[in-house]
């Protein structure tokens, strides 16, 4: 009775998980597309969430040490302006055009475009030999491309200025990713945890981000009603609260991500996005009212089996070739969390042996 009961709570922890993941991943995309019918300053938003995404690492970080016992990694400035300010431009640039094309486009041209992400991942992957060229990843590119262009062929609610902003984020996205992946590789810094990896990038992407926003924002925002110009204190607090729900939200979508890959795999990262932007598009046409006919859907398909053929290609070398990339040991201590780690009791260590014995080593997922 021992191996169907671990299984079987070995499941709903992972259903637990994806589902964990979900509510921030497909949340904090409809909210701030919610947000951004009424508040029409992305960039704002985006510096908002900075700030709120520091300050819950800043108290994360303090719980884990105190838990713990032990310090947390603080980067000198020599790593951290040579080796983190790279990731922390290349990333705060994805967020904000993302963010800024909701001004522009549907959520569903939003994912759909988000998509092809992968296609730069991989270039810039071969750019810096962290893939190994292979005729299947034609294929892949082939797959991906296609389905993008089916998917904004004859779209009744396509829009040229924001596909461009998704366009240019996805390619800065590559860049991100991959620099993101050699950030947290490096035994040396100590970034392996994203708790703090976002507790370092946060004030170089604000720092980033600042002279952007001053230029396109900065005196539009600052006669707005809605922030330094109210004449009653409840429209204020009531924009704040909601920009802070949103910085909240993108915590939570880093944090989730973690407790997914450090709890089950990388792979199964990998899945549950691509059921994500299955679940992404059917609550857009439900909800939002986007429209799509029968070439978008085909496109849609098309493109997640490209990025399907991605993931299995990518499960199998590491199993069949071995891990191109340094992988983590799931068993580091920098990937246990206090509420989650094994209990001290021999019966408890056996089942989690177990259960990590299956789990060995991942790789970071390229998401």
């Amino acid at each position: 009775m021992a191996c169907p009961v671990q299984f079987l709570c070995r499941a709903l922890r992972t259903v637990g998980l994806v589902l964990f993941y979900y509510v921030f991943s497909i949340g904090i995309t409809f909210y701030n597309k919610w947000l951004m019918k009424d508040f029409k300053y992305p960039l704002f938003m985006t510096l908002v969430h900075l700030t709120v995404i520091f300050c819950l690492s800043t108290v994360t970080r303090q719980a884990m040490q105190y838990w713990m016992g032990k310090s947390r990694i603080i980067l000198s400035w020599k790593d951290y302006l040579y080796k983190v300010a790279p990731t922390a431009l290349a990333t705060v640039l994805d967020i904000a055009l993302s963010n800024w094309s909701f001004l522009f486009i549907t959520i569903s041209l939003y994912t759909m475009t988000k998509s092809s992400a992968v296609l730069f991942i991989l270039f810039f992957s071969l750019v810096f030999k962290l893939e190994e060229p292979s005729p299947f990843l034609i294929l892949v590119v082939v797959l991906i491309a296609s389905g993008l262009f089916m998917f904004t062929f004859e779209s009744t609610q396509f829009n040229m200025k924001g596909f461009i902003m998704v366009l240019l984020a996805s390619f800065i996205g590559g860049i991100r990713w991959t620099l993101t992946q050699l950030l947290m590789q490096k035994a040396e810094l100590g970034l392996q945890n994203p708790v703090d990896t976002m507790y370092h990038l946060q004030p170089l992407m604000f720092l980033g981000l600042l002279p952007l926003f001053l230029y396109n924002e900065g005196l539009s925002i600052s006669t707005s009603e809605k922030l330094f110009r109210v004449t009653e204190l409840s429209p204020l607090l009531y924009s704040i609260l909601m920009l802070s729900i949103g910085g909240s939200l993108a915590f939570g979508l880093g944090f989730s991500e973690f407790l997914l890959v450090s709890r089950t795999s990388s792979l199964t990262l990998s899945i549950a996005g691509i059921f994500k932007e299955v679940c992404t598009l059917l609550l857009a046409t439900g909800l939002m009212g986007d429209k799509m006919n029968a070439i978008n859907w085909l496109g849609f398909a098309v493109c997640l089996c490209g990025i399907s053929l991605h993931v299995g290609l990518k499960t199998y070398y590491s199993k069949n070739k071995g891990p191109s990339l340094r992988p983590l040991n799931s068993k580091s201590p920098e990937l246990e969390l206090p509420l989650l780690r094994p209990n001290a009791d021999n019966g408890d260590d056996t089942a989690n042996n177990d259960d990590e014995d299956e789990d060995e080593e991942q790789e970071i997922t390229l998401h």
